[in-house]
């Protein structure tokens, strides 16, 4: 069954032998400060800035293996390095032009006495492009470390070919009936691929010399023109795991069975004949898949990939079905050359599917299909977390979150894999929380801050998504961007990092305090003022998400979000000695907190209106009342129980409850925690497999915002925070709720905290915690307070 047909937009490469994953090294300090002696190449007829696919060689002597021999390589839009053969590293690192990643590897592992070969694939999608990759034109580099490495330096030396067999597949917005924006597919001819171009033996002779791009290659800050300002690459290479498809769902035209997908056995299509083939992941991934077949000259193969299935109507359903329902989704195409040897398929860019159909239409000779194997990819990140209580069901939750945070990260994070791979700052401050808690690596959280850093713009806000092609701006997002910089402050000790982002900082908040009305709240609003994707009873025309009185002004939500931003980041300006910023900041979110309460408390419902007018109430309104104290702390309990019975209430969705759960914590309500998940569990039952971006009917079967239950397992249930900046105390405040146990660990900086809690029979605590050299804390627990010293100990309440 020809399952993981993934075939993705392949990258033919054949026989495609993968050499394990380098880790980056450290480049020479002399690449960051001074021009490069490589140059920019790129072809010497084709258009610059035309769609293409390209192949780049470069063969040299060594007279001896090297024990080290490192290099600095980038390409525009993407490349992929071979050393010999061998796939070593791909880039660059989403970013922009003023920012532009080079990767720093040690290709000595790859690299033999006598004759050696470098050869990339580079691709330039031009109008194809997907929205997160910036570009200035097509072009290659690659610059030695040191002196040794020199002969390898990108100039005329090398070699280039344009590969004529790539045509783009259109999978855009009217194809496929909504928002969609990663790029299009690759239709491939094999009757026109160089079979064999990375290889050493490849015969070269007919291809043309590089043509060097007419500026010198440099770090940032040099130079008389902008094109790419190399920066070195922060954030580690991607994982690339294999990972075969599960099993055959249905096929027409051909018997195709599970042991294909295991790699045991091979099919074959005969002449003139039709074969369709559905494979099921069984479960949501991100992957290249790799395709080996032969002969079959002209046939056509169709790979189309989804997250679901879907009805006629176009509904999802229960994601586990199939009967009834049709693939509709992101498609490549490749056409056999009819070659008795082997040729393997892989895509340029990586796909996200559960279900892969494979469409087979054959011409006057047979297909053989020999094997399909996908390459799991992602950000690698490390799954050092745990969780486990007394409910077993808890555990499928906690799975289930990993993976979509998982998918939802790799070079910057996602919003979603499938339809847009874009980098939002409200998703991106619930992801990167995620991260560190599971984790404890800091790094895509830390480029991400820096992204958005870089995204400001002369309004002095950040845009909401970045790297991004397409401007779009969210001031909303904006504030999470300094709640996100508040967040890094609290969990890791980088002063120098945090420092770094008070001007952006200040920027923001200005434009933000500018635009207040006379009436203390927020006056009109420019630009796209998202909130949620809730039901708003009077949403603005036009403009999705976005709650009643953001662009005429009035909105208590917005005001104080605002508020509550500025709370959270006084602290940070305070401790950094900007003293007169802080206490400006300060008193303004206490005084907007104040005057959205005189103006939008209903003291009749005892409710936060959404507006002075006081027509309309959602739970984000009250929400932010009460982790802003808007409402005095004495009602805040009582608030946060109506957020959750009153249901005449604008619900906040998937995405807000990240912010209710907050609520929980901050009035001491958090034992509710648990039967919240009620739609997490709906979700699971209706057999996804990740978590979803909205409640049904949904677009997006993967968004990581959906994944805060990981994060509130270890800090709500266990109840790990950080109690100072740094995380250099903890406060522990468990809510188990109807649990009977709940254990869990996380790392820090310093080890790992690890905690045990059960309840006793009387109704009080007990249990182990088990802090790192070097952090002390506080236990807290129905009002009563235990000192933690560092290592393990009992505790009792």
């Amino acid at each position: 069954m020809m399952t993981r047909f993934l075939l993705s937009i392949l990258l033919l490469v054949t026989t495609l032998s993968f050499a394990q994953t380098p880790s980056p090294v450290a480049p020479a300090s002399r690449w960051q400060t001074d021009f490069w002696k490589a140059q920019w190449i790129g072809h010497p007829t084709a258009p610059i800035r035309a769609y293409g696919v390209y192949h780049f060689r470069k063969s040299f002597e060594l007279a001896q293996k090297p024990g080290r021999f490192v290099i600095n390589v980038s390409g525009d839009n993407r490349y992929r390095l071979f050393v010999n053969g061998k796939a070593v590293v791909a880039g660059p690192a989403r970013s922009d032009l003023q920012n532009w990643n080079y990767e720093t590897v040690d290709i000595a592992p790859y690299l033999n006495a006598g004759k050696n070969t470098l050869a990339a694939v580079v691709t330039y999608q031009a109008e194809y492009a997907p929205f997160y990759q910036m570009s200035y034109q097509f072009a290659f580099i690659v610059q030695g470390d040191g002196d040794a490495e020199q002969v390898v330096n990108t100039n005329n030396t090398w070699k280039v070919y344009q590969n004529p067999a790539y045509s783009p597949v259109i999978n855009d917005i009217p194809k496929l009936r909504t928002y969609i924006v990663v790029g299009a597919g690759d239709r491939v001819a094999g009757d026109k691929y160089p079979w064999g171009w990375e290889q050493p033996g490849f015969d070269d002779a007919g291809w043309s010399a590089a043509k060097p791009v007419g500026w010198p290659a440099k770090p940032r800050g040099l130079g008389t023109d902008g094109n790419w300002n190399l920066v070195p690459r922060t954030i580690p290479l991607m994982d690339e795991v294999p990972q075969r498809l599960a099993t055959v769902r249905r096929s027409e035209g051909i018997d195709v069975d599970d042991d294909f997908l295991q790699g045991k056995n091979s099919f074959t299509v005969h002449r003139n004949s039709k074969a369709v083939i559905l494979c099921d992941q069984g479960h949501l991934t991100n992957a290249f898949p790799e395709l080996t077949v032969s002969r079959g000259k002209d046939a056509v193969i169709t790979l189309a990939y989804a997250e679901a299935m879907v009805d006629e109507k176009r509904q999802k359903g229960n994601r586990n079905q199939v009967e009834g329902k049709q693939l509709i989704g992101f498609e490549d195409q490749f056409v056999g050359d009819g070659s008795k040897q082997k040729r393997t398929f892989r895509p340029l860019l990586f796909r996200t599917y559960r279900y892969v159909q494979i469409t087979i239409e054959t011409k006057g000779e047979p297909l053989e299909v020999h094997d399909l194997i996908g390459h799991f990819t992602g950000y690698p990140f490390p799954e050092k977390a745990r969780f486990s209580s007394s409910d077993e069901s808890l555990k499928n939750i906690w799975t289930v979150g990993w993976r979509t945070a998982r998918l939802c990260a790799g070079e910057t994070y996602y919003d979603c894999p499938y339809y847009e791979q874009l980098q939002y700052t409200g998703d991106t401050r619930i992801q990167a929380l995620i991260s560190l808690y599971v984790t404890g690596d800091d790094r895509l959280m830390r480029k991400a801050i820096q992204d958005y850093d870089h995204s400001r713009f002369s309004d002095g806000l950040t845009q909401s998504r970045y790297p991004s092609a397409d401007f779009q701006v969210i001031p909303p997002f904006s504030l999470y961007w300094v709640t996100m910089v508040y967040d890094y402050w609290m969990h890791r000790k980088d002063d120098k990092f945090v420092e770094s982002m008070m001007p952006g900082i200040t920027s923001v908040l200005d434009w933000h305090e500018k635009r207040l009305a006379a009436n203390g709240l927020n006056g009109p609003l420019e630009w796209w003022n998202f909130v949620d994707w809730s039901k708003w009873e009077a949403p603005e025309e036009g403009m999705g998400g976005v709650p009643k009185g953001a662009r005429k002004g009035g909105s208590a939500i917005l005001t104080l979000q605002q508020a509550y931003t500025m709370q959270r980041i006084s602290q940070v300006f305070y401790h950094y000695g900007k003293n007169q910023q802080a206490e400006h900041y300060r008193a303004v979110g206490i005084r907007l907190a104040r005057n959205v309460y005189e103006r939008c408390w209903d003291a009749g419902r005892g409710l936060m209106a959404d507006t002075p007018d006081k027509t309309s109430f959602s739970q984000h309104a009250n929400i932010w009342a009460i982790l802003t104290d808007a409402v005095p702390a004495a009602q805040q309990k009582a608030l946060m129980q109506k957020v959750m019975s009153d249901i005449s209430l604008t619900q906040a969705t998937f995405y807000f409850k990240f912010y209710l759960f907050q609520a929980l914590k901050k009035t001491g309500l958090a034992d509710q925690f648990l039967p919240l998940l009620q739609p997490w569990r709906d979700m699971l039952a209706m057999g996804l497999t990740t978590f979803a971006e909205n409640p049904e009917p949904t677009r997006s079967d993967c968004h990581a915002w959906s994944a805060s239950p990981n994060y509130e397992f270890l800090s709500t249930v266990c109840g790990i925070n950080p109690a100072s900046p740094g995380f250099e105390t903890v406060v522990i405040t468990p809510y188990l709720g109807t649990l009977q146990f709940a254990e869990g660990a996380m790392p820090h900086p310093y080890g790992e905290i690890a905690v045990r809690f059960d309840k006793t029979p009387t109704g009080g605590l007990k249990g182990t915690v088990t802090l790192p050299d070097g952090l002390t804390g506080t236990l807290k627990w129905k009002g009563k307070t235990v000192a933690l010293k560092e290592g393990q100990q009992t505790v009792s309440l």
